[in-house]
């Protein structure tokens, strides 16, 4: 990844009325009949209603039949019209090819067939022109869609995004609908990690944007099907389903480098530092809460287990040391988001004094315990542990956060973590 593309967004898209903002593409394979008729709409659409430079690009997928001479055509009649050639078929390749070779600020696609209504595509385009979001997706299936198709096509589509939820996690609604469009410089980091060049292409952008924290806007279309679609269903929602077993097992085993993508987009208001809010608290203490559930559980079994063969305060310091050793690498990389082996053991070192801490809060708790109660229960010990503990963990939060990982050592500047990436 170069220099420049590791650059952070411009708040908004430059809007030279002189330049190019928007780049639509039109993926076709053997659209004679229909090519020249939608792309004229299209253009004259745009031509009334968009307040920008455009242009439509027709990536021709290998055609057979005359679409390559129509696209000539259109290309030499219409000032805002390109035709490209793919001599490889695949609309995830041809949109690949193209967006990569476009200077538009804002990329978008719909197919050929425009089942959707073209005044959805101001709306589309506005967030990521005025630099809002990251990505824009058209959606027949939030309310406020109005869709005309049969039941069949309606089915597939409800089902496929069920996949998508469950297997995947995606929060967007709408998956295969072709109109779309996302921002040159999103594009340019997300287009590298997509290996679909087919109909799963455009699923796995937004499930990679939407893992990696980007912005996707929906826009409710009104869409109507195309009865004469040359999609082949079975064939394309069996490769769909093999890209969600692929996407799935990547993002599962950690192989997607997606820590690369999180936040590196424009102006973030997450990166300001703002007097008298201390940054990322409550992202901390959930993780810290989190994190001292588990080490406590662990704690607590390892003092029953050892509580077995040693007396109260042997087994209470051995578990804690056990237990604060764990909960200090998890800490450090969970809550604080510390990363790499700089300064790990002198953390893990301060973390023992914030051990040695709570072994004394818990220890003389114990020996208080023994010395009102004579002999108490096992119940009674771990009872007093546990508060003991909940008064130490406050403690243990604020030195962990002050002095073990502080905010100013283990976090770069914002304009140094974008300028980075």
């Amino acid at each position: 990844m170069t220099e420049a593309t590791r650059q952070p967004l411009p708040a908004r898209a430059p809007l030279s009325p002189q330049g190019t903002v928007l780049d639509v593409v039109i993926p076709v394979y053997n659209e004679e009949d229909d090519l020249e008729a939608c792309v004229r709409r299209l253009h004259a659409h745009l031509t009334d209603t968009f307040p920008y430079g455009f242009r439509i690009t027709i990536a021709d997928n290998a055609s057979t039949d005359r679409t390559p001479e129509v696209s000539a055509l259109l290309d030499d009649s219409l000032e805002e019209v390109t035709a490209v050639r793919l001599e490889e078929r695949g609309r995830g390749r041809a949109l690949r090819t193209v967006w990569s070779m476009s200077e538009a600020p804002v990329l978008a696609y719909m197919d050929v067939d425009l089942s959707t209504d073209l005044n959805a595509l101001l709306p589309l385009v506005a967030p990521l022109v005025s630099g809002h979001s990251d990505l824009a997706i058209g959606t027949r299936l939030a309310g406020g869609s109005r869709v005309v198709r049969g039941p069949k096509r309606e089915f597939i589509s409800r089902a496929y995004n069920v996949v998508l939820r469950t297997g995947l996690a995606a929060r967007f609604s709408d998956a295969q609908c072709g109109f779309k469009a996302v921002r040159k410089d999103v594009a340019e980091r997300l287009l590298p990690l997509v290996e679909d060049s087919g109909w799963f292409f455009d699923t796995e952008l937004l499930v990679l944007a939407e893992r990696a924290g980007l912005r996707i806007h929906e826009v409710p279309v009104d869409w109507v099907d195309d009865p004469d679609s040359s999609v082949h269903i079975v064939r394309t929602a069996t490769e769909d389903l093999r890209g969600v077993w692929r996407v799935g097992r990547a993002l599962a085993t950690g192989t997607l480098p997606l820590d690369r993508l999180r936040r590196p987009f424009g102006d973030d208001p997450r990166d300001r530092a703002v007097a008298g809010v201390p940054r990322g608290l409550a992202r901390q203490v959930l993780g810290f809460c989190a994190v001292g559930l588990l080490s406590t559980g662990l704690y607590l079994g390892l003092y029953s287990l050892l509580r077995t063969v040693s007396g109260p305060q042997a087994a209470n310091a051995a578990a804690l040391l056990l237990s604060a050793l764990a909960n200090t690498a998890a800490n450090r990389r969970l809550t604080f988001g510390v990363r790499g082996r700089d300064r790990a053991v002198r953390q893990q070192a301060q973390g023992l004094v914030v051990f040695a801490i709570g072994l004394a809060l818990t220890s003389g708790s114990l020996a208080a315990l023994h010395a009102a109660g004579g002999s108490p229960t096992h119940g009674a010990e771990l009872s007093v542990l546990v508060t003991a503990n909940l008064a130490a963990t406050v403690l243990r939060f604020l030195l962990l956060r002050a002095w073990v990982f502080p905010a100013d050592r283990t976090a770069p500047a914002p304009s140094a973590t974008r300028n980075d990436r």
